[in-house]
């Protein structure tokens, strides 16, 4: 990256990629990042504003997407998908069982959701399907689709399934910890479709191993790719998944689209439609004075 980004004027850069302090001051010709991406927890954004670079994301396309597979990672750990297509494949399916991988109802059961933003309050809109009732916890949001507004510790508490949709900050960084999971119903499901680091994989694993909690299910993790030799993909009641959120054909088609158009806009020293630090633009809309005034080249 340091390599290929020397020279450039646009960065196009994926969740994977760090575009930290020492890229940036690598590339002095740069004029726009374009994360293809909601979350830009991989861009050094006060490294980038220093520099007057605009960074752009993509928002509000891979909502339902998202919210989709956090619904469903929900009820496949709920009703142990996984663990019953383990079975049939290792020959062990005989005959019918009465109580055979009995799993959690969703009627009439409690949803906590942690971060209510755009994913978050989908997540809410599919669980007034099912039944269930809903907690989130974001002091900023207002209440929708019948959720109720409640802190960390009540929501933790009263929910029999936990969903996450905050983004990775230093505060949020290892929200989910050995306190925080020893608060949950030891049937509790714990759901995390946003970053990896938010939880404690060292505490998840112990709380899962000793009946704890009930189980997980994960589409991020810490780090990414998680390790083959990872504990966590030892155990039955934990699923894990290759960061697949956004993966539907229609939202990274238009994901792509999304970060093309801010790339573009910012090679031309246009405001981008979708910039998450606007305060490197003046009033009137223009970007400030870039370091290099040749004509644009996309890069990486």
């Amino acid at each position: 990256m340091l390599t290929r980004t020397r020279g450039v004027e646009g960065l196009l850069s994926l969740l994977t990629d760090a575009v930290d302090e020492a890229l940036i001051a690598a590339a002095p010709s740069l004029k726009v990042i374009s994360n293809c991406a909601v979350g830009v927890d991989n861009v050094d954004l006060a490294a980038a504003t220093r520099r007057k670079i605009p960074v752009g994301n993509t928002p509000d396309v891979l909502t339902n997407a998202t919210a989709d597979m956090a619904f469903a990672l929900l009820l496949a750990a709920a009703r142990r998908l996984v663990e019953g297509v383990a079975y049939v494949r290792a020959g062990k399916w005989k005959t019918w069982n009465f109580q055979l991988l009995l799993g959690a109802d969703l009627e009439g059961a409690t949803l906590g959701i942690i971060g209510f933003g755009r994913i978050g309050k989908a997540v809410a809109k599919r669980a007034k399907g099912f039944g269930l009732k809903v907690l989130f916890c974001d002091p900023s949001a207002q209440p929708e689709w019948g959720a109720m507004p409640a802190d960390l510790e009540t929501l933790l508490r009263g929910a029999d399934f936990v969903s996450l949709h905050v983004p990775l900050t230093s505060d949020t960084a290892h929200l989910i910890n050995a306190e925080a999971l020893g608060k949950m119903k030891s049937s509790a499901i714990l759901v995390n479709t946003s970053r990896g680091p938010i939880i404690d994989h060292q505490a998840l694993y112990e709380a899962l191993r000793a009946g704890r909690i009930g189980a997980a299910a994960l589409d991020v993790t810490e780090p990414e790719p998680i390790g083959v030799d990872s504990p966590l993909l030892q155990l039955d009641n934990c699923i894990v998944l290759p960061h697949l959120g956004s993966a539907s054909t229609r939202t990274r088609e238009q994901m792509a689209m999304l970060a093309a158009k801010n790339l573009l806009a910012g090679l031309r020293g246009e405001a981008l439609p979708h910039c998450v630090n606007p305060e490197v633009y003046d009033r009137g809309g223009e970007q400030m004075p870039a370091a290099s005034s040749r004509p644009g080249q996309a890069g990486a």
